[in-house]
């Protein structure tokens, strides 16, 4: 079995992405670019908001009035509805080895989530932002940071990923990445044939899958 795992959060630890995309279309509904659900999931997933702010900027759409008020609207959000990924919580305390989080979220909205759902202590200390390197995922600078704060190799690391960005950036490190569905997102995302064309090293439908899932892998 591997080293070192290592998880998104979001869509594969706490189930955020609906929460996040439906901010995100109001915010842009009340700028007067609305945009559909469908776009925010498919030009968006996986990652970081500096990337989304930038994106919109090159199209037109100026976010940096809205987002102190995004910031304050998704937070109240979370602390009412989110909940974490059906069974992760269960999966994480019977699974041994070396962990991490990498995720595209900014350290607050990363802390936020994890105490919300109890699975920050899961973690320990172990737990990375993309604030924190220079290029988030599809770069594969944080799996590579996550790695060697594990003191892993890469080669010896499993990423547990929901999205095409968070993917390509553990191919991009050297390593095996298992597609995840479990998030109530990956049906409306399309996320089952847009990871499968990616190609990991397993796809899965639930974090009880994980276990057997990394035995096979070796």
């Amino acid at each position: 079995m591997a080293r070192g795992l290592i998880f998104d959060c979001d869509g594969v630890l706490v189930d955020s992405e609906p929460l996040a995309a439906a901010e995100i279309e109001a915010m842009l509904t009340r700028l007067g670019a609305p945009i559909s659900r469908a776009r925010i999931y498919d030009e968006f997933l996986g990652r970081s908001f500096s990337t989304i702010v930038a994106t919109l900027q090159g199209q037109g759409i100026d976010l940096r009035p809205a987002l102190p008020g995004y910031a304050e609207a998704l937070a109240l959000r979370f602390r009412r509805e989110l909940r974490p990924v059906a069974g992760m919580a269960e999966m994480l305390a019977q699974l041994p080895g070396l962990r991490a989080v990498a995720s595209s979220s900014a350290p607050e909205r990363l802390s936020l989530s994890l105490s919300l759902t109890g699975l920050g202590p899961l973690f320990g200390p172990h737990v990375y932002s993309a604030a924190q390197v220079a290029r988030g995922k599809p770069a594969p600078d944080l799996f590579l940071f996550a790695a060697r704060h594990l003191g892993v190799a890469p080669r010896d690391c499993v990423v547990i990923e929901d999205s095409p960005a968070g993917l390509a950036a553990a191919r991009a490190a050297g390593m095996r990445v298992i597609g995840f569905l479990g998030g109530s997102h990956a049906a409306p995302a399309g996320l089952a044939r847009k990871l499968a064309a990616l190609a990991p090293d397993a796809l899965i439908d639930h974090a009880r899958d994980l276990p057997k899932t990394l035995a096979g892998l070796g």
